[in-house]
């Protein structure tokens, strides 16, 4: 029975392996998976392979650990609706996977891509790992977003000083979008890969399209850059594609009223 303090307990520590590069993996999340004993590690494919678990076995030798993948299934999650069922099924399956483990005192390692605060099903299984075990020991540890990354590598910030920032999943509806393009000074889409046409009606409409760059495969095997987004319209994009909106570009940035040469 889980609880029972005869049985040693385990931990759980949920981690974000970054948005692809393995040298984007931090100094802590690979101390914590070299403490533990078994990585529950997600997949978006029923045969698929866990990206998260591949980032990690580029950096930390992971042969001494069990090692269990999930397939997670990829359903939108509304809060505020009925959730699907696949989706919950999804969650119950790897809490039951890793509270198996914990219940035998074993540090268990739930790794994700990017970021866990950002869009990510590490706090999905986290409430349910502590709805199922209240008294389970959990970490965790942040990762460095896709959005920051993509940021860097075009040189460009996300937000600077009086700005409005937004991130918004591209698979939200047309009218959130908009309302996003038009309320805040710059903007992170994530998630752009099948929805790249109609973001490209957005921008137009809003006219955003000068303000906007696109990036697949940050910081990986592949990456590529559209300063121009229209460009990559009938392209296969991969899944890790985000687009950058700024309204203020470089050229704001030390531009001031009262400014003046000398």
């Amino acid at each position: 029975m889980i609880g029972d303090d005869s049985i040693p307990n385990g931990t759980l520590t949920l981690l974000g392996t970054g948005p692809g590069d393995p040298e984007l993996l931090t100094l802590k999340a690979i101390k914590a998976i070299e403490a533990a004993q078994a990585i529950v590690a997600p997949k978006g494919t029923v045969n698929g392979a866990s990206s998260a678990l591949e980032i990690i076995k580029r950096v930390v030798d992971i042969s001494d650990k069990e090692v269990v993948d999930v397939h997670f299934s990829m359903k939108k999650v509304h809060l505020s609706g009925e959730k699907d069922s696949s989706v919950t099924r999804s969650w119950d399956t790897a809490a039951t996977e890793i509270l198996k483990r914990t219940r035998r005192g074993m540090k268990v390692v739930f790794p994700t891509l990017g970021d866990p605060s950002l869009y990510s099903t590490a706090y999905y299984l986290l409430a349910t790992c502590l709805e199922k075990a209240p008294g389970l020991e959990t970490e965790v540890i942040p990762g460095i977003s896709s959005m920051s990354t993509c940021s860097c590598t075009v040189q460009n910030p996300l937000a600077l000083g009086d700005d409005l920032f937004c991130v918004i999943p591209a698979t939200f509806d047309d009218k959130r979008i908009e309302a996003a393009l038009l309320q805040f000074d710059s903007i992170a889409l994530m998630k752009v890969h099948k929805c790249l046409p109609r973001l490209m009606e957005l921008l137009e409409k809003t006219r955003l399209i000068d303000a906007s760059i696109l990036i697949e495969r940050c910081g990986m095997e592949g990456q590529r850059i559209y300063f121009d987004p229209k460009d990559a319209v009938g392209e296969k994009l991969h899944y890790f594609s985000t687009l950058l909106v700024r309204k203020r570009g470089f050229k704001d940035i030390i531009k001031t009223d009262n400014h003046h040469e000398a």
